[in-house]
């Protein structure tokens, strides 16, 4: 009696691999689950259901697969600000907006990001250098101008950031959310509802009307 032996995972080129934005999306969903130096190259080709040579041959190494799915996650240069915006509040608002909005619907890049953020390595230089500092260097021309108004108060960019970046966790921590009376969001336009939600009081106590 003969037994048929099985073909193994999907190796490059092969028509049952992953497609590449599938590949990207169980990466990091890996790496906000085990954190990049507790997610292994053998790890990853089993989540990712491919061959164990697949990472290295593809990305040339575990540092290179996590900039594909950092760069295939973020939106590119971070978060723009769009040149229709009318006024400098205007830019401000549609920017945090953006942010909010994908966060909500990629939590689990939120918290990949919270614990790249919080090491000093290679990888958060590379945070920085592509989406943070382009994000920082769009909006604080109208921070400046906002504070030489007095429609903004004159708060360092570093904690300005982080008053922004810090609620994100409203969006992020959902089953914390949940026993605080967050109800399941049925679709992305729940999602939005929340996002926006949360930019109306993040910037109506940095940009409050009466001043």
């Amino acid at each position: 009696m003969t037994t048929t032996r099985g073909r193994g995972r999907p190796r490059i080129g092969d028509p049952t691999a992953p497609s590449e934005g599938e590949i990207l999306r169980r990466g990091l969903t890996a790496f906000a689950e085990l954190g990049y130096d507790g997610t292994s190259v053998r790890e990853l080709a089993g989540r990712l259901g491919v061959s164990h040579n697949f990472i290295n041959t593809r990305y040339g190494s575990k540092a290179g697969f996590w900039r594909a799915v950092v760069d295939h996650a973020l939106p590119d240069k971070g978060h723009p600000v769009p040149e229709s915006a009318a006024d400098d509040v205007d830019r401000i608002r549609v920017t945090v907006t953006n942010f909010y909005r994908h966060a909500a619907r990629h939590p689990e890049l939120s918290r990949m990001l919270t614990d790249e953020f919080s090491r000093d390595s290679d990888r958060l230089d590379y945070l920085y250098e592509h989406y943070v500092a382009p994000t920082v260097a769009a909006v604080a021309p109208s921070v400046d101008r906002l504070v030489a108004a007095g429609r903004l108060a004159p708060i360092p960019m570093h904690l300005l950031y982080f008053a922004v970046v810090g609620p994100v966790a409203g969006l992020t921590q959902t089953p914390l959310a949940r026993h605080l009376g967050r109800p399941e969001p049925a679709g992305d336009d729940d999602l939005t509802e929340i996002a926006d939600a949360l930019t109306a009081v993040v910037l109506n106590g940095l940009l409050p009307a009466g001043r």
